[in-house]
């Protein structure tokens, strides 16, 4: 494709969503928060501070567990706020790590959540507590910002080096693109760390973002192939490190992917990135910017719905988008190289990296890091944590990794886990190896229906069936969300279950195992009896009559029972 300067799109002017206005206004991202803190009446901050907060790393929640009751009672619902930690490639120390288990169990409910996005997540800090948290986070050397809100978010990027001897340098990157793409603003400093910064008449400014930031929420996720452990193709910007004899020369660049949709909204949907070139490295983070730039001038602020990247790829179509993307750059990308991915899944138990040094995967189901009386998970990572042996590395299935062990340290986290019989994934199903749920309820105040709290137990049902049939080793890709926002990348399972309402889902089936197939809508509104009985003639179906290695996504595209959904393409 040549570059065209002529002919080429302008951004247009739209009619300001309310949060366009509330961004506008808010001086950058100030707003009332400083009064809201301090207001002692309540345990909320003002309607417009819930949407600013978010540009600082936190969500204002309920329990939703306890709201009919508190109304009955005339009381205020429950309110708290969860501060969500960024956390560029999940590479984390051991005393980051010991920092987070602390003011979880100081200021928040006692449980850690390692998110799909390789974050740490705090859940039930209430308002008094918010500067004390953010505060030790920082304390820590981590902080909080464009942790959430219409800003690029936490950078992904495969963090077991044990896999390819490019994963350091990627990570490194990783870190690179997060620190470019912060916001500038200083408020974040002001309101929570007490720093005055602005003197002397200066202004903020924002070089990057303006003044409005961007329409919406921007992702980007780096993997290095065969492995596509960050769901590249589920990110505004997917980056696929293209290697050569370990050297990492650059990467394939995909845009527009996107897990979100709105029900009783035909125009909402998930979508795949596409790929559209390739970038050297030395290149790669000025493309990064510009793709973040034509979003920011381009994207739809009227309508938040319609707002992310993929709409706007799709409103001005992908070739366009290319256009302007080259005309801005002043060069053409080149066209994509090889590559192949072969799972999206994590990979468990000991590898050795290149420089001799061992990486541990270590399954954590869904993400959440707590103690029970069957499992004392976190006082487990939390004495290997104060060996100071390993950094904690978090994965974008909610898993984690401990990373940079040298051999002799190996036993005594080997011993400390096998006492708790903690992390171990062996001994595990296919299916439940490879299970994500994002939070849903008793805290989010998007869900319908209830995904982590009950996705264990489910699982335990279906692996009942999966062993009937001689299927309990076979790794499935099963997904749980308690809406349809796509926290945890349902549309890309190959069992898809979508909240719809208390006990029921939408399920969906046929997802490609590497991520590069979305799955298809199957049947709606179903209940936990009706899941057990649609799937149990297609496990049958499956151990019976696949092909050699076949997945259970591929099986069921191949033989008609669900018809193909969208895949990666390539534009170029």
């Amino acid at each position: 494709m040549t570059l065209k300067q002529n002919n080429l799109p302008q951004p247009q002017a739209w009619k300001p969503s309310e949060v366009e206005t509330i961004k506008t206004n808010s001086n950058y991202l100030r707003g009332t928060l400083e009064q809201s803190l301090n207001d002692a009446i309540t345990g909320a901050i003002a309607p417009d501070d819930t949407q600013l907060i978010k540009f600082h790393g936190s969500y204002q929640q309920t329990d939703r567990d306890l709201d009919e009751e508190r109304k009955n009672q005339k009381l205020e619902p429950l309110y708290s706020f969860m501060i969500r930690a960024r956390v560029p490639a999940g590479i984390s120390t051991a005393a980051q790590w010991l920092a987070m288990d602390e003011l979880a169990d100081k200021y928040g409910n006692g449980t850690l959540k390692l998110t799909t996005r390789q974050a740490f997540q705090l859940h039930g800090i209430v308002k008094k507590n918010l500067r004390q948290t953010m505060q030790g986070i920082n304390d820590a050397l981590l902080d909080s910002i464009a942790a959430c809100g219409d800003v690029n978010r936490n950078v992904m990027s495969t963090s077991n080096e044990g896999l390819s001897p490019v994963v350091g340098e990627l990570a490194g990157f990783a870190k690179a693109i997060s620190e470019h793409l912060l916001p500038k603003t200083t408020a974040y400093h002001e309101i929570w760390l007490n720093k005055q910064l602005i003197t002397g008449g200066q202004q903020d400014e924002e070089p990057i973002y303006g003044k409005t930031y961007l329409p919406r929420k921007f992702k980007i996720a780096i993997a290095v192939p065969p492995y596509n452990d960050t769901d590249v193709f589920a990110n505004d910007i997917g980056l696929i490190a293209i290697v050569k004899d370990n050297q990492l020369l650059g990467y394939n660049v995909a845009v527009g992917g996107g897990m979100g949709k709105t029900y009783g909204m035909p125009e909402t949907y998930p979508r795949l990135a596409d790929v559209i070139g390739f970038v050297p490295k030395d290149k790669a983070l000025e493309v990064v910017e510009e793709i973040v730039k034509v979003q920011r001038d381009f994207g739809n602020r009227e309508n938040r719905k319609l707002a992310r990247l993929k709409y706007t790829l799709d409103r001005i179509g992908s070739e366009v988008f290319v256009e302007l993307l080259q005309a801005r750059l002043g060069f053409e990308l080149e066209d994509s190289k090889p590559y192949l991915f072969e799972s999206n899944g994590d990979v468990f138990g000991w590898k050795k990296a290149a420089d001799g040094t061992w990486f541990l995967g270590l399954h954590i189901e869904h993400g959440r890091i707590k103690d029970t009386d069957a499992l004392q998970l976190k006082q487990a990572l939390k004495e290997v944590a104060q060996l100071g042996v390993c950094d904690f590395r978090l994965t974008g299935n909610q898993g984690l990794v401990l990373g940079k062990v040298i051999t002799r340290d190996k036993l005594k986290i080997q011993e400390i886990l096998g006492r708790y019989a903690a992390g171990d994934a062996q001994k595990l199903s296919g299916l439940r190896k490879h299970a994500i749920a994002c939070v849903a309820l008793n805290t989010c105040t998007m869900a319908f229906a209830e995904a982590e709290r009950y996705l264990p137990s489910l699982v335990t049902k279906l692996e009942l069936l999966l062993e009937k049939f001689g299927l309990s080793n076979e790794d499935i890709l099963i997904r749980m969300t308690g809406c349809p926002n796509g926290c945890g990348r349902p549309f890309l399972g190959e069992i898809g279950l979508v909240g719809r309402a208390m006990g029921k889902y939408n399920l969906y089936l046929g997802a490609g195992f590497a991520g590069e197939r979305l799955n298809t809508l199957y049947k709606e509104m179903v209940s936990e009896a009706d899941i057990l009985q649609l799937l149990e003639p297609l496990f049958e179906s499956y151990a019976g009559e696949r092909a050699a290695k076949e997945r259970f996504g591929d099986f069921l595209v191949r033989t008609g029972v669900i018809e193909a959904s969208q895949q990666v393409q390539s534009i170029k």
